[in-house]
């Protein structure tokens, strides 16, 4: 890496030189991160069988573990490379972290994040970074953001500071798993680790695989950013033809070419998780633990609540909470994306009559007792006989649909199901 002092080869690293490299980063982050507590969780525990316990990166400057890789990346650069600033792209939690460590070291920096990422974010890194730090929102995307960063880093001369795919990153983020292993006293049984662009999952794996090798690792994606798992079906990485941004601290197109062979060779199984059990586990931390999660911070928890990743009763695992940097607007939409993937939001398309008593008819007849009307829009048009009313109608339970439908074909009533799926639907979740 240009600009740092010591360099090591990003592209061949043996296990000692892997672990002095680890340890060098633990070094330099005392007194810089937190040790971040490693806590039983009842819930997880009671829901599985297993002997849960959650790494609490939530808790970490900046709120997620991005510091780590951050700091780690540069402090490690030259007196020259620091006078002329350092760059990187982020969803957010890595700006977070390079701009805490610019403050700290006194390195002017830029940070560019994607519209997508949300205001709380960007209110933080500004926050964090203060007058060191510039912030600039470009592009719908990471790999938007990511490729203007790459710009400004050649035409100025900043050093780009890489939020997965430089060895100094992973080996910043590896030292998540060190923590594990000291505080837990014992190797775990299995590991759970959300996955973006693969910097978490590279170092922590690899570490594991040299001083842990029968902890059995498991990398959760979102579903709909699944660059990695992408990437081990390819043989290399390749770019994924769309994404979606929800999960927008993993919304990655492609897997880094650095992270890429050492997830690889760790061994990790990859599996991913749908946004609605994500929005459901964000809920769940929030209302019974107490944890505010952001949908990345809450990929690995959601893979073990949503009965995803296959553990013994008895088992020790280990499951990182990577960030805690949830904008507190969102919730409105993590709420009604949990409600749907757990099959008690439906939306209709109802004609009613233009006629008095129509829309009593439909409570009557077609609502269930436990049911309620969540979304009513209707426009009356003088010039028609029939007028339609979109209406959304929350379930008293999971498994009334099957009578609902039911209903709404014995209903006189013309009513049309908006599946989810369907380019309608896509109007309204």
């Amino acid at each position: 890496m240009t600009g740092v002092s010591a360099p090591v080869d990003d592209t061949a690293l043996t296990a000692n030189a892997f672990t002095v490299a680890v340890r060098e980063a633990g070094h330099r982050l005392a007194g810089i991160a937190e040790r971040t507590p490693l806590q039983p969780n009842a819930r997880l525990s009671a829901r599985t069988g297993a002997d849960v316990w959650v790494k609490r990166e939530d808790l970490q400057v900046g709120r997620s573990y991005k510091i780590r890789g951050a700091y780690n990346t540069i402090s490690r650069l030259d007196d020259a490379a620091r006078s002329a600033g350092v760059v990187c792209a982020s969803a957010g939690n890595h700006g977070q972290g390079v701009a805490y460590a610019c403050r700290a070291l006194q390195v002017r920096g830029r940070v560019f994040v994607p519209g997508t990422t949300p205001r709380q974010k960007r209110e933080r890194i500004a926050s964090l970074g203060g007058d060191m730090v510039e912030l600039v929102v470009i592009g719908d995307s990471y790999d938007e953001a990511a490729a203007a960063a790459g710009t400004f880093a050649r035409e100025s001369g900043a050093a780009l500071v890489p939020a997965f795919d430089a060895l100094s990153t992973v080996t910043g983020q590896a030292t998540v798993a060190v923590e594990i292993l000291e505080q837990l006293g014992a190797p775990p049984d299995v590991v759970v680790l959300p996955v973006g662009g693969g910097g978490l999952l590279a170092g922590c794996g690899t570490w594991l695989r040299i001083h842990s090798p029968d902890t059995r690792l498991v990398g959760v994606e979102p579903a709909g950013a699944a660059n990695m798992a992408a990437a081990l079906a390819a043989g290399q990485p390749v770019d994924l033809p769309e994404i979606d941004t929800f999960v927008d601290g993993a919304a990655v197109r492609r897997a880094g070419a650095v992270t890429y062979p050492l997830v690889r060779d760790s061994g990790a199984e990859l599996l991913t998780v749908p946004e609605g059990q994500i929005c459901t586990e964000m809920l769940d931390l929030y209302q019974v633990d107490g944890v505010i999660a952001e949908p990345a911070g809450a990929l690995s928890s959601a893979a073990l609540s949503g009965g995803l990743v296959t553990v013994e009763p008895g088992q020790t695992v280990v499951c990182l909470l990577s960030g805690g940097n949830n904008d507190v607007s969102r919730y409105a939409e993590v709420v009604e994306r949990s409600l749907v993937h757990r099959g008690l939001k439906h939306y209709f398309l109802v004609e009613f009559p233009q006629e008095p008593g129509a829309l009593r008819r439909f409570l009557d007849e077609v609502l269930g007792p436990d049911d309620d009307i969540v979304l009513f829009e209707y426009v009356k048009r003088d010039n028609r006989e029939t007028g339609a009313a979109l209406t959304g109608i929350e379930l008293g339970r999971p498994d009334g649909l099957s009578d609902l439908l039911a209903r709404i074909e014995a209903s006189p009533l013309r009513i049309q199901h908006v599946a989810p799926g369907t380019t309608a639907y896509r109007f309204l979740v």
